[in-house]
């Protein structure tokens, strides 16, 4: 399994439903589980700065954080990029091998 970071920016009228966060949180969740159920969700974090959140999850595939990402999109975010994420000690031997 590969590791991703996916940021997210929700639109203003999305953010205006503070009250309703945690249920439409949710949806978001299901429908990722039922969509790509291979996905496990390592952290989940509400930011303050240029996005609305970060989430750190491992999936199979790029397809797959693809559309981890378009399933965010498609729930409100009009930014969601998920970036391949490598672990420090593998970054490390990629750096020996150059």
């Amino acid at each position: 399994m590969n590791t991703y970071i996916l940021m997210t920016k929700l639109a203003p009228d999305v953010l205006r439903q503070m009250k309703d966060r945690a249920k439409l949180g949710r949806s978001w969740l299901e429908q990722v589980k039922e969509k790509c159920p291979e996905v496990r969700f390592v952290a989940h974090y509400a930011i303050l700065g240029q996005y609305d959140f970060l989430d750190i999850y491992e999936a199979p595939d790029e397809e797959t954080a693809a559309k981890v990402s378009m399933i965010s999109q498609a729930n409100g975010a009009i930014q969601a990029v998920s970036l391949p994420a490598i672990p420090y000690k593998k970054f490390l031997k990629l750096v020996e091998d150059i």
